[in-house]
């Protein structure tokens, strides 16, 4: 790589760059004062990994009286790197060096997922001297345990989603007092929940006037997934089938995805995809973040691999490239708290018996919580809701059990058990407060 073009991008980083107004997002913290630390945020595409990272470094330099000298902030998706590898890092260093008139102290990576080889990299710098090292990627491989291992401990890993329902409302300005639930403050809350169920939490979506203007910045993002995360990545030669099942997720979602009845239906098209291919599609799409699948519940391993997943999009915004929202919105609902429950840290799995219930929620080895999602409890859904939920608890013996609705509040007593019928916007909302509704 030639070293003038090495030289331009860190001379705009040192001397242009100027930080964008930033939203606050709800993460754990980071201590960027160790040393010899590397930290990684993964995410989808778009998400707002970059501006996290801005967010990190605007904090060093304003409260922790960091030189912008001693931070070397790299964007990897930048043209002028493409092609960038092991053997450019000793440059890179001499062309800060030779701007910054020193070494760095902090490094920031961002979508380091482009550069061959980059756990070696980053190896290679955690061997070399006291950096502080905080990258970022749109693959789950920076999630993955064998980097942690290599770097003894020394490995932090942190997943990023679109912006949580409370981010959502930040953003827009929106206030709200868990004690004022029932106030004028209700009727906002809804309004802006309403538009977060349907247009997602991707940043950008959320700047957008307009389903119409949404769909077409979701449509790009959709493109790139499929073309640069997958099909190049992955070196995918069966586009078809990876078209034909993408496609199907954005109308199928929140409900358990055959391998065998999807390999069925790519016959019946004209497609020939075997399980195995199927399987690895599957997978290919959870590294890329576009989606994440839960497990029928189980305590053996085994059995829990045999069942068919249970699939939800990454973003809810997704689901405007698909299906009527009239025809999904349970669907969608249910997303949304797969999402959450993603971002709380909470192993999710679903029940299936002779009835049915969307989630299980798992501390340490026994199950906890059991959860139904449905839009509207009504006299025709609500047997049904209840006995998957019941039956669940029974079966694994779950202390607390309740029922996620559209708008619905209020506390049954069934056979002994508290059951809350508790809206989402509050749940969402609630983080870390269930035990008030048991």
């Amino acid at each position: 790589m030639r070293k003038d073009q090495l030289l331009q991008v860190i001379a705009e980083w040192l001397r242009e760059m100027v930080f964008p107004p930033l939203t606050h997002r709800e993460m754990p913290s980071l201590d960027l004062r160790k040393q010899r630390a590397i930290m990684a945020i993964a995410g989808p595409r778009r998400a707002g990994k970059t501006y996290y990272l801005y967010q990190l470094i605007q904090d060093l330099m304003e409260s922790k009286g960091i030189l912008r000298e001693e931070i070397l902030f790299v964007d990897f998706e930048d043209y002028r790197l493409q092609g960038f590898g092991p053997p450019d890092v000793d440059q890179l260093f001499t062309a800060f060096q030779q701007l910054a008139g020193r070494q760095p102290r902090f490094l920031f990576f961002d979508e380091i997922q482009h550069v061959p080889e980059w756990n070696r990299i980053l190896r290679t710098l955690h061997n070399r001297r006291s950096y502080t090292i905080v990258v970022s990627g749109s693959n789950s491989s920076l999630l993955g345990r064998e980097i942690a291992t290599e770097l003894r401990g020394r490995y932090e890993d942190l997943l990023m989603l679109p912006f949580s329902f409370r981010e959502a409302l930040r953003f827009y300005q929106v206030t709200f007092d868990a004690t004022l639930f029932h106030t004028h403050q209700r009727g906002r809350l809804i309004q802006v929940f309403d538009d977060y169920l349907q247009s997602g939490g991707f940043p950008e979506t959320l700047v957008r006037e307009g389903a119409s203007e949404k769909r077409k910045l979701l449509q790009t993002y959709y493109r790139t997934i499929f073309y640069k995360d997958i099909l190049e990545r992955y070196n995918i030669k069966a586009r078809p089938i990876l078209d034909q099942m993408m496609g199907s997720f954005l109308e199928s979602y929140a409900t358990p995805f055959s391998i065998s009845t999807f390999e069925k239906q790519l016959k019946a098209a004209g497609l020939t995809g075997s399980k195995r291919t199927i399987s690895n599609y599957l997978h290919f799409l959870e590294e890329a973040f576009f989606l994440i699948t839960s497990e029928k519940f189980a305590y053996s391993p085994r059995k829990r691999m045999m069942n068919p997943k249970k699939v939800y999009l990454m973003d809810t915004g997704f689901a405007l490239l698909g299906g009527a929202f009239t025809e999904n919105r349970g669907y969608l609902l249910e997303n949304v708290v797969a999402l959450e429950l993603l971002r709380r840290g909470r192993r999710m799995f679903y029940f299936k018996g002779t009835h049915e219930c969307d989630f299980i929620l798992q501390e340490g080895r026994h199950p906890s919580e059991a959860w139904q999602v449905c839009w509207e409890l009504t006299a025709r859904n609500e047997p049904r809701e209840l006995k998957g939920l019941l039956e669940a608890m029974r079966q694994f013996k779950i202390p607390r059990g309740g029922i996620l609705t559209y708008d619905q509040e209020e506390v049954r007593t069934i056979n002994g058990l508290k059951i809350p019928i508790i809206p989402v916007w509050k749940w969402l909302l609630l983080s870390g407060e269930e035990e008030k509704w048991f």
